[in-house]
């Protein structure tokens, strides 16, 4: 299964981003392979309108089936949730805390957004 992590760097002890849509960057983490993958979203970080939507399309095509964030608006929840992502928040504040934290089961699958959309 994989997950994917918000975040700002390139490997496991980057920082996790406490945003979802306008965050720089994904790490997609493989459970089943120990390994991962960075994927950019330097795109969707600057766009006017519309990053948390385009941003959860590409956790979707990724093959994520759970993302890990700090916060996540509700239009990019709503897609998230209808492609099958479970979103998952944290206050870690590193992307191997967020692992470690999502491994041990103690992290708590989202019902709803927690943040309105456009916040900074």
């Amino acid at each position: 299964m994989k997950i994917a992590f918000t975040t700002s760097g390139e490997n496991l002890d980057a920082p996790l981003d406490e945003r979802f849509g306008r965050a720089s960057k994904f790490l997609v983490y493989d459970l089943s392979g120990d390994n991962y993958e960075v994927v950019d979203n330097e795109k969707n970080m600057n766009a006017s309108q519309g990053a948390g939507v385009q941003a959860a399309q590409r956790i979707a095509r990724t093959g994520a089936k759970a993302v890990v964030t700090g916060h996540c608006g509700p239009k990019a929840f709503r897609v998230l949730t209808a492609a099958g992502v479970k979103v998952y928040n944290t206050e870690a504040k590193t992307v191997r805390e967020a692992l470690s934290l999502y491994r041990e089961g103690r992290l708590r699958e989202a019902a709803a957004a927690d943040v309105d959309g456009h916040w900074s």
